[in-house]
């Protein structure tokens, strides 16, 4: 029998159609109940259940790229005797000798995304980098630049340098947004194998629980470690998400895999190469999901949507005039489950974007509108150095604002002065961890960088100090005996 071959506006659904549903005659909109426009049909004859996927890989394939990373970590070794708890009790620690260095490696997958050299993949592929390589499917290697990274959406952007040569990409699928049940091909390099293809469906859309920060697309496709930022197309050889996590406990593909979307990839990399950083949008606004007994005291009628817990002052939100209390339904039309879907649906908004929102205020339906904008460095960071003198000597601090704690990955709602370097052995790395929001010093507030180093000059010939601090949301305060 003539093998037919998939074209790629023609779509496929291989599990349906071959079991003589007596479908002749009939449109796909008919068959399927949907818009004339829509391309999914069922196969209805043993001659459509023979297509090939081929036509699509070999369109989608030459954009797809190999990362390989390559970091230098020291390790100081100690000499074995003084690992005896005995020994290091007798001699009062540990024995140190020559600090020794190895290197680490990283093999991952990307995506070409601009013909002159624009790549994404995961943050976690790259991270920490000392060295980028990326090599082409035709097996030619560049060296690749990082431009922008974000962990908290896992996604990266690199560019290399083709010579001014136009390389294959992958167009990125912002239009249309795939469907549970859609065909999808994994494309990557999974165990360092070599560049390879699967197929599988979309299992699942809009998985916040994975990470806090993103809404995943869920699929079945087999995708295992080295497939990390390689891409996920439909059958129109499409970019609909970069793969970015598996959920295994043998580190295997057991047929759950998870992908960035399509339209935060997108904004990502409008992102990185205009601003030379990742930025999301900011609302102003901290929420929580809706929990059974929230949705029923609110007169909500099932647990749905993201409830304001607090407005930051002068804030997108605030300006917007939502509320404390207030429970965030949909933005631009698309549900909201929770608060990591709408911080998912805002990061995908431009600054200075106005998007609408469904908002259930006072016990019924409202619609808002709300210019996001970019988190605020107020006050200004102002970081300081602290000389020797004190018990914070070595260590650097700096004025929290919301911007700064989008940056370090903070909550932005986190204000006052905050630990943000230590140096090794230094005065400080024995009282203070990175982090520590230092709230008082010998009885004076500290609400700002600068009353920190008066307060610091006043009294640094004290032998001891009263200090409380902020330490992971807990209040500690005691007294530092401290001599130089």
């Amino acid at each position: 029998m003539k093998k037919f071959i998939l074209s790629t506006v023609g779509a496929l659904a291989l599990l349906g159609g071959a079991f003589g549903l007596g479908l002749e005659g009939r449109s796909a909109a008919q068959v399927l109940g949907g818009a004339s426009d829509d391309f999914r049909i069922v196969p209805q004859n043993q001659t459509q259940m023979q297509l090939s996927f081929a036509p699509v890989v070999k369109q989608t394939a030459p954009a797809v790229v190999n990362v390989f990373s390559q970091r230098k970590v020291v390790t100081r070794r100690v000499s074995s005797i003084f690992d005896d708890p005995f020994f290091q009790d007798f001699f009062g620690g540990r024995s140190e000798i020559a600090p020794r260095e190895r290197m680490e490696q990283s093999l991952g997958s990307g995506v070409i995304v601009r013909s002159h050299g624009v790549i994404v993949t995961n943050a976690h592929v790259v991270k920490d980098a000392d060295e980028l390589q990326v090599v082409l499917g035709d097996r030619r290697e560049f060296e690749a630049k990082l431009i922008a990274l974000d962990e908290q959406s896992d996604i990266a952007v690199l560019q290399i340098d083709t010579q001014g040569e136009r390389l294959p990409v992958l167009k990125i699928a912002e239009g249309s947004a795939p469907e549970i049940g859609d065909l999808v091909l994994a494309i990557g390099n999974p165990f360092g194998v070599g560049q390879s293809v699967s197929s599988g469906i979309v299992s699942a859309l809009g998985r916040t629980n994975v990470s806090a920060s993103s809404s995943f697309i869920q699929t079945d496709a087999a995708v295992n470690p080295g497939n990390s930022g390689g891409a996920l197309v439909d059958l129109n050889g499409q970019l609909i998400g970069v793969n970015t996590a598996i959920f295994s406990r043998s580190g295997g593909s057991n047929g759950i895999g998870f992908a960035i979307p399509a339209e935060l990839v997108a904004r990502a990399v409008d992102s990185a190469i205009s601003e030379g950083r990742i930025v999301r949008p900011w609302l102003g606004a901290h929420t929580q999901e809706v929990s059974s007994d929230m949705a029923a005291s609110l007169g909500l009628d099932r647990p749905r949507g993201a409830i304001v817990s607090e407005i930051y002052p002068s804030g997108p939100a605030d300006n917007a005039g939502l509320s404390k209390g207030d429970v965030i339904l949909s933005i631009n039309g698309n549900e909201v489950n929770d608060d990591s879907g709408l911080g998912f649906k805002l990061a995908t908004l431009r600054p200075g974007e106005t998007a609408r929102l469904q908002v259930w205020k006072n016990g019924r339906d409202n619609l808002m509108s709300v210019r996001v904008a970019l988190p605020q460095e107020i006050p200004a960071r102002d970081e300081r150095a602290i000389g020797a003198g004190s018990p914070f000597s070595g260590m650097s601090v700096v004025n929290m604002s919301p911007a700064l704690a989008e940056e370090l990955d903070f909550d932005p709602y986190i204000s006052g002065v905050v630990v943000s370097q230590i140096s090794r052995r230094s005065a400080a790395s024995q009282y203070f961890r990175t982090g520590d929001i230092i709230l008082e010093v010998n009885g004076t507030v500290i609400d700002s960088t600068l009353t920190l180093d008066d307060t610091l000059r006043l009294t640094e010939e004290r032998a001891s100090w009263d200090i409380s601090l902020d330490r992971n949301g807990r209040i500690q305060s005691g007294t530092v005996h401290y001599r130089q």
